[in-house]
């Protein structure tokens, strides 16, 4: 019987317009969902229709320990000054030697959020930066 183990989480690599991006160290907020329209006709019986409405898609989170790169606060400091820009992305979930197994790709993402690490002298913690990505769709592939 072969076995079918499902994979571990810690393995991933994060694709922004192509370019694959390292060190996050966190990913959340992989989510879809679609709004509940109740809906009854005159002459049903006394049970609603559940229908699927508008769609709607979580905020993508992502979290990596800071460097030297600036290059998560340049892309937010586009919508700052008003000239947002827009990129495709693709989360790619690895198996144990490393290979793709599973992606969930998002489109047209922008930062809506930058969070800056939280500065503990008592710690000897990473820092860590987050982000949110706001996007308008995001689809699974094997």
């Amino acid at each position: 019987m072969t076995r079918n183990d499902p994979y571990a989480q810690f393995n991933f690599l994060i694709e922004l317009d192509g370019l694959t991006v390292a060190g996050f160290t966190e990913v959340g907020g992989l989510d879809t969902e679609s709004d509940v329209i109740e809906y009854r006709n005159g002459n049903d019986e006394a049970t609603m229709r559940k229908l699927p409405g508008l769609r709607s898609y979580s905020n993508i989170t992502l979290k990596r320990g800071y460097t030297e790169n600036l290059e998560l606060w340049g892309w937010r400091k586009t919508t700052e000054d008003g000239e947002t820009e827009r990129r495709d992305g693709v989360i790619i979930l690895l198996d144990e030697a490393r290979q793709p197994v599973l992606r969930w790709i998002f489109r047209s993402g922008w930062i809506s959020k930058y969070e800056g690490a939280a500065l503990n002298s008592t710690t000897n913690e990473a820092a860590i930066e987050s982000i949110e990505i706001a996007h308008e769709g995001i689809v699974m592939e094997a």
